[in-house]
């Protein structure tokens, strides 16, 4: 549990967040020590809708007897008046009192009525919102509260369009949150806009937007996508943009959408906006471009997120470049279907969109914007799934123009050759499916930490992304080198991971180690998982010095090999407890699949692991 304070001068109120507090931390039975009477007027407080509660200053007030309780609180705990009254607040509430006290003793002394706004979360969650008064009257202290339950879903119902004002009600109690709408072209903004923007309502400010208007040069393209997207019927939108308020303070805010048209024709838009500058870095995004980051530099595969969906799609730009169309201009619509030239691919891509089946893995001729001059030949594989209870999909776009090429001029010298191309992009897409394995257990074992999982993923995506590339360009795809693959793995590792120190990579692989793709995979996702375990858990120390992570790999005869992965930091006190972790039942899969076997090695200092594996395989992962 945690308890932040904190002034808001706009709105002139104190405020108090309570974070994952129990029911427990609020009340604690305790022993009647006071003789208390009701107060003359106690039947109308106890029949009016705002709640009283009444306490009486004991000892100068360094403490407060209970003379009353609201009746909201009192079923919420399932108590009567008898198990409150008479009791202290230190000993019944002691959370309570240590929150309130200021305020009380302020109000005791002082005469002066004081606003309390407590907002309440579980888990970063918003749940409950009750604003106070604290009053002094008849040498009591009197407590009125309003409470709102803040329990509101973000889900629009398109066949109910009329819009909630409650929410708006609701979002001014929230001191980093705030809501608008539009409705006849006009706006109507909550309190808690004008706390983010940091000034007070003006007479104008219904006729425009008054936070995109802040909005930084380098995000005013984020506002035209924005207005692009939600202009066109109903419509979902959810962006990061930084304004700048008219004080000069730089804030990043999360921007959430609704819009529709309503039975007249008219636009109603709802938003919702987030003042996240707190949790924000330098360089902020959404989760999911972690994701489309692996493949930025990639012109022949694309990664395809929510394809299905008309709305809110996220594809990496090797889709634009397929396809030859500019990013900003492309509108996701079934239209493109008619560029396919097979019927059959066309209908198979028609029935995975209305629903008649749920993937899709197609190689088809398309005709690019619907040029018959210009055509390609492109491998699509999406797979549509059902997720708190809504519809989501995910897919891979892949350019074979250039393979099949390739293909045709290796059937011509050597149909083994041919052969082999098609092995390897049945292994691109069963690499694929272990990664989707590798993300469900992760699912299961870090729920609570989406970022970690994003993070792993990232890698392995690299990995093997970089894999592909260089299989792309070889000439023997049973002999890669290794040497020369590690030295461009441990460079973009170095870009992609975000290094909490500075450590260093050295890497010594024998010249002549050539493998093929079936072992190298494997290989590498065991080498990705060792690495990353040591750059999170080897070095808590920042300020050590020479932090390295080593690999070496080396021919032990002809037919087996040794790969080290060691490290120079803390160690590990405990070995019993690794053998038991997600991470080593992954390593240890590998390790199995790859027909290798991997010990933890005994060293002074750091951690050292040794992998004795096979140069050749005869079986496919």
């Amino acid at each position: 549990m945690r308890i932040e304070k904190e002034y808001r001068h706009l709105e002139g109120i104190d405020e108090v967040r309570i974070f994952n507090a129990e029911k427990k931390d609020f009340y604690k039975p305790t022993p009647k020590e006071f003789s208390v009477e009701d107060i003359p007027v106690q039947k109308l407080i106890n029949n009016i809708p705002v709640e009283i509660h009444t306490l009486i200053p004991y000892d100068s007030g360094k403490d407060f007897i209970i003379n009353g309780i609201g009746n909201f609180t009192l079923e919420r705990y399932g108590k009567t008046q008898k198990d409150a009254k008479g009791r202290l607040l230190s000993k019944i509430s002691p959370l309570y009192f240590n929150i309130l006290y200021d305020y009380l003793f302020d109000v005791y002394t002082s005469h002066n009525t004081k606003n309390i706004r407590f907002v309440y979360y579980n888990n970063n969650k918003v749940t409950k919102v009750n604003t106070a008064k604290i009053i002094y009257d008849a040498e009591r202290i009197f407590i009125t509260v309003h409470n709102v339950d803040a329990t509101v879903s973000k889900r629009i119902d398109t066949n109910y369009r009329t819009f909630d004002e409650d929410k708006t009600n609701l979002m001014e109690s929230f001191s980093q949150t705030g809501s608008y709408y539009t409705l006849h072209g006009k706006y109507t903004w909550s309190q808690g806009i004008y706390n983010i923007i940091n000034r007070a309502k003006e007479e104008a400010d219904e006729y425009y937007n008054i936070v995109f208007d802040l909005a930084i040069p380098e995000d005013k393209h984020i506002v035209d996508k924005i207005f692009n997207i939600t202009n066109k019927e109903t419509a979902q939108c959810e962006e990061i943009i930084r304004i700048k308020t008219n004080d000069g303070i730089l804030k990043v805010i999360e921007v959430n959408i609704y819009s529709y048209f309503d039975e007249s024709g008219f636009i109603i838009r709802q938003g919702l906006i987030n003042d996240i500058t707190m949790y924000s870095d330098d360089e902020l995004t959404k989760p999911v471009d972690f994701l489309l980051k692996g493949f930025k530099n990639s012109k022949k595969i694309a990664l395809l997120i929510e394809p299905l969906n008309r709305k809110q799609y996220e594809y990496s730009k090797g889709f634009y470049d397929i396809i030859e169309t500019d990013r900003e201009t492309y509108y996701n619509s079934p239209g493109i279907i008619t560029n396919i030239i097979e019927k059959d691919s066309a209908k198979m891509l028609k029935n995975l969109i209305d629903r008649k089946s749920t993937k899709i893995d197609e190689t088809f001729t398309y005709a690019v914007n619907g040029n018959p001059n210009n055509k390609k030949i492109l491998n699509l594989y999406i797979e549509s799934f059902e997720y708190n209870e809504s519809r989501h999909s995910l897919g891979f776009l892949t350019d074979m123009t250039d393979d099949m090429k390739k293909q045709d001029e290796l059937v011509e010298s050597n149909e083994q050759k041919l052969i082999l191309i098609k092995e390897i992009h049945h292994r691109v897409k069963n690499n694929l499916q272990v990664l989707n394995s590798f993300l469900n257990l992760e699912k299961k074992a870090y729920k609570n930490d989406p970022e970690l999982i994003i993070e792993h993923m990232q890698t392995r995506l690299n990995s093997l992304a970089l894999l592909h590339e260089k299989t792309y360009r070889a000439r023997d795809f049973k002999n890669i080198n290794l040497k020369e693959y590690l030295i461009d793995h441990d460079r973009q590792t170095k870009n992609l991971v975000d290094l909490p120190v500075e450590v260093e990579f050295e890497t010594y692989v024998d010249e002549d180690l050539n493998l093929s793709v079936e072992v190298m995979t494997p290989l590498l996702l065991i080498i990705d998982e060792l690495t990353m375990n040591s750059v999170k858990h080897a070095f808590p120390d920042k300020t050590a010095p020479n932090k390295k992570i080593t690999k070496e790999i080396k021919k032990l005869d002809n037919n087996t090999a040794q790969l080290i992965v060691k490290d120079n930091g803390v160690g590990i006190k405990d070995t019993s407890k690794i053998t038991k972790n997600l991470g080593c039942e992954i390593i240890k899969s590998l390790s199995r699949q790859l027909g290798g076997k991997i010990s933890l090695i005994e060293t002074n200092n750091g951690t050292s692991y040794k992998l004795i594996f096979p140069i050749e395989m005869t079986h496919t992962i």
